[in-house]
């Protein structure tokens, strides 16, 4: 603060003539300008840089240290005090400029102008003084408040504002040269300033909403889009068989942790876990608890081990509440697992379901023979009629326990969809397929809360839109066993004839017939069961409810099937 007050009290003692103050103060004035809209750089640790370094650069060598010094410590005081800025850091920014100044001016002394050349040199001088003394300052500002090392924080800033400050410093001479010339061409510099400053904001505003859009809020982690495009842009970018490795991540038993100590501690988990995977690999937040990790260049080994450790410290946090967590995790391999996006996901879903349902604090790899997949994959390629509902058996009961259906509802719905698939003459293959999939078509309210499943009145919009995720979740389970085909007709089982059905809005012949089929017998089952929000209705009002549903929820031929299907068989009321 002293130099910016001896700067001061020279000036005002020695204010020189009406052009140098008049300048001073047009200087001041764009300089303050600029200070308050600073121009935002990617990569900075600081707020951005100030265009008030052309004026305050141009200022010392044109008017000298007091005047100068003055300008440049001045400028930044009065925005600070406009904007209520902490006491403390405006002072300690005045003194800096103030010192900065000072430092600079004292190095102009011994390089008096003359030409052009002269000019050139000075200009250079102060330039440099001021951006090198401010890099190293405010570095050392930034780190001391726990942002980082100073030599790391100086090598980071230097990069990204070493180009704008050399661009402003040849700015710097235009403007020493107009002004010498004549000081009123200085005023065609704040045209181009102007605009430049402006441009530059937008520009970083609309990157900011870029990358707000593909950023989960939360941890800062990429979010399910930026996932799916990273991963597709890096699996398109390998002609060579580089691997590309893929972790899925899920936090264990996190929806006790939600339910038993609320969502601000399942947030600081989260926030735990983002933290592990940063030291892993180029992470992302899916949505919920899940999480991935990118490994473009690592082997299925290498990625087992990097899975391991980020599995090994995410179980050595401790929440004073919530106690301990884990992870569980699943790898797969381009292009050992698979070569298509959907296809790694897929297996390194598959093998993640594998950790949870084998122990959980684990790290599972996709292999085609794994054991997670050989006992359904064979009942569901038996020819022997029944073996796929054993297969099932044990889902489907979980889910008739957890659903607000009487009786076996996933049974019944079997039991029917095979006998309209036997109407429309399917082969014995396909009735297979058909009854096993209607014995699993609501296998995803398995990850429905049981409370929205058993709720006796209307569903929320929000309640809603949970409890429409079930066929996708429904998919991702039994493709996980290796039941693709079942999976197919599961993902598609609640698409509408009409195209209003979710969660593809398919319509006609694009939803696969089994689907259609699973569609029409869960329908009538529905309507003729108790259920929490409705009680039952007879097989005579069903049957006429199905037949007006033609055309619209329903396929008019598989309408057709299922009238024929009931016609001699003894259907409860």
């Amino acid at each position: 603060m002293a130099a910016y007050a001896a700067a001061a009290v020279s000036f005002a003692r020695a204010p020189g003539d009406a052009m140098t103050i008049a300048g001073v103060a047009a200087f001041l004035a764009a300089s303050a300008f600029a200070e308050r809209f600073p121009v935002p750089l990617e990569g900075t640790d600081a707020n951005g840089v100030s265009l008030g370094f052309v004026f305050a650069v141009a200022g010392l060598v044109l008017f000298g240290w007091g005047p100068g010094t003055f300008l440049y410590a001045t400028a930044p005081t009065l925005v600070g005090l406009a904007q209520r800025k902490p006491a403390i850091r405006t002072v300690f920014n005045a003194g800096v400029f103030g010192l900065v100044g000072t430092v600079a001016a004292a190095i102009l002394t011994r390089f008096p102008g003359g030409g052009i050349v002269d000019e050139l040199i000075r200009v250079a001088l102060a330039a440099a003084t001021l951006y090198a003394v401010n890099l190293v300052l405010v570095s050392a500002a930034i780190a001391a408040s726990g942002s980082g090392g100073v030599v790391d924080l100086i090598r980071s800033n230097a990069r990204w504002t070493l180009l704008p400050f050399l661009m402003m410093a040849s700015t710097a001479l235009m403007l020493v040269v107009l002004w010498q010339r004549t000081p009123y061409l200085f005023v065609s510099l704040l045209g181009p300033l102007l605009a430049i400053s402006l441009y530059q904001r937008s520009t970083h505003r609309a990157l900011d909403a870029v990358r707000l859009s593909l950023t989960d809020p939360l941890t800062g982690l990429g979010n399910h889009r930026h996932f799916h495009e990273r991963l597709q842009r890096e699996l398109s970018a390998t002609d060579d068989g580089t691997p590309i490795s893929l972790c899925l991540l899920d936090v264990d038993d996190f929806k006790r942790i939600n339910d038993g100590y609320g969502h601000p501690a399942g947030d600081r988990v989260l926030s735990h876990v983002a933290a592990r995977l940063r030291q892993g690999g180029e992470a992302f937040r899916l949505g919920g608890d899940e999480f991935a990790i990118l490994l473009p260049g690592v082997d299925e080994e290498g990625a087992l081990t990097i899975a391991r450790s980020i599995v090994a410290r995410a179980a050595e946090g401790e929440f004073e509440d919530v106690g301990g967590i884990t992870v569980s995790a699943g790898v797969a391999t381009f292009p050992h697992h698979g070569r298509e996006r959907d296809s790694l996901i897929r297996l390194a879903d598959g093998a993640l379901y594998w950790a949870k349902d084998h122990g959980k604090n684990q790290v599972r790899l996709a292999r085609a023979d794994s054991t997670h997949l050989t006992e359904l994959r064979r009942h569901a390629a038996a020819a022997e009629h029944g073996t796929g509902l054993r297969a099932g058996a044990s889902l489907a009961h979980a889910v008739d326990r957890r659903d607000g259906y009487p009786g076996s509802h996933s049974e019944r719905v079997a039991d029917l969809a095979e006998r309209i698939a036997e109407q429309l003459g399917l082969a014995d293959e396909q009735l297979e397929l058909v009854r096993l999939a209607g014995r699993l078509h609501d296998v995803g309210k398995l990850a429905i809360p049981e409370e929205l499943l058993r709720k006796p009145g209307p569903l929320t919009y929000a309640e809603r839109a949970v409890l429409e995720r079930h066929p996708q979740l429904g998919h991702r389970i039994l493709v996980s066993l290796g039941l693709e085909q079942v999976a197919d007709v599961v993902l598609h089982h609640h698409e509408r004839w009409d195209g209003g059905g979710y969660p593809g809005g398919l319509s006609r012949n694009e939803i696969p017939l089994a689907s259609r089929i699973v569609l029409a017998a869960d329908a009538f089952d529905a309507i003729t069961s108790d259920r929490p929000y409705a009680g039952a209705r007879s097989a005579f009002e069903a049957q006429r409810e199905i037949e007006r549903c033609a055309g619209t929820q329903l396929d008019p031929e598989v309408v057709e099937a299922v009238l024929s299907a009931l016609d001699g068989h003894a259907v409860g009321v």
